[in-house]
């Protein structure tokens, strides 16, 4: 050991301290005391180079004073120890992030600060990678959202607009056809064809409305969900109830179709895996958020337990935090499941 190091009957365990992975050291007088080999690694320095010297050699100018703070409010025992990170100047001139855990000590009979750090540059920078990246994918979560949203309201109007159309024209035709049919052979075929007409016309509306459905942008989100779950609750024979009671001026139409897309993707999952009789929305607004509250009856789940790649209940997530607002579900295997939604009003 180094004449400059102190000696071992200031450190019981000497030796463990010197091969300690952590970088262990001691400050007195704002001046270093003693930093193992580990320590001073960090910053790109032996123990002896750094004995005696002041944290300015170690530390960027601009965070000094931070650093000299945090060090004076451990002398004075407020609080007598401190965890945070530091940056560290490294002797090639390069900024090292260091996570600190110091405490007030007494050191040959004097106040002294003793600690141990270790790097973290690495975990930092990566986290930040990671957040930059989890939001641009965010963005272009929010993006492709949108661009899917236009292409459904274009494809829903060519498909009522004009393949509707066409099929109303041939409607008509055959409707012609069949009052100039003079043979009982003639009129059943024509009738064929009227029926089937009508069905291809009955289809391409319940697509076109199941793409962007026409009574969103012309009545309103109230209309649209009171007939979403009129609709919903024929076709798979359950008791509904609906108790709308806010103002569709007060929403944006993006707001009012992502409210929209995530009813629509909950009756899906209700219809799926529930096996439920009732079900119950409510939507109303307060203190300038519109709640929401969809119910079922069904067999419920162990939210604990959904699956990973639950690709529904994501989006219907991804579409509330969109909006700054919140989704959350409650269930219980046997009892029905809730799901709750917040979402601020613009």
């Amino acid at each position: 050991m180094s004449s400059a190091a102190p000696a071992s009957a200031d450190f019981p365990f000497q030796a463990i301290v010197e091969q300690s992975l952590a970088g262990i050291y001691v400050l007195q007088d704002e001046c270093f005391q003693y930093a193992n080999a580990t320590w001073a690694a960090l910053v790109g320095y032996s123990p002896e180079q750094m004995l005696g010297r002041h944290l300015r050699h170690f530390v960027p100018a601009d965070f000094l004073p931070e650093v000299l703070r945090l060090y004076h409010l451990r002398l004075a025992s407020d609080p007598p120890s401190i965890r945070f990170i530091t940056r560290g100047l490294h002797r090639d001139g390069r900024t090292v992030l260091i996570e600190v855990h110091g405490s007030r000590m007494l050191y040959r009979g004097r106040p002294a600060v003793a600690g141990i750090g270790v790097d973290v540059t690495e975990r930092l920078l990566n986290e930040q990678a990671l957040q930059a990246s989890r939001a641009s994918l965010q963005d272009l979560s929010a993006y492709s959202q949108a661009q899917l949203e236009q292409q459904r309201a274009r494809y829903a109007r060519e498909l009522h607009d004009v393949l509707g159309g066409m099929l109303s024209s041939v409607k008509m035709d055959v409707t012609r056809i069949q009052r100039r049919a003079d043979s009982p052979a003639l009129q059943q075929i024509s009738a064929g064809l009227l029926s089937l007409a009508q069905d291809c016309i009955d289809t391409v509306r319940r697509m076109s409305d199941e793409l962007r459905p026409g009574v969103l942008d012309h009545l309103g989100l109230a209309a649209a969900l009171r007939q979403a779950l009129a609709e919903f609750s024929q076709r798979y024979e359950l008791v509904q109830h609906v108790a709308l009671t806010f103002d569709d001026a007060l929403l944006s139409p993006r707001r009012a179709t992502a409210v929209y897309r995530i009813v629509q993707e909950a009756l899906t999952n209700i219809a799926r895996h529930a096996a439920a009789r009732r079900v119950e929305l409510k939507m109303w607004t307060e203190a300038g958020q519109l709640r929401m509250v969809l119910s079922d009856d069904g067999c419920g789940f162990e939210p604990g337990r959904v699956r990973p790649r639950a690709l529904g209940l994501l989006s219907m997530s991804e579409r509330a935090r969109e909006l700054g607002g919140a989704l959350e579900i409650h269930s219980e295997a046997g009892v029905g499941s809730r799901l709750s939604l917040t979402l601020p009003l613009l």
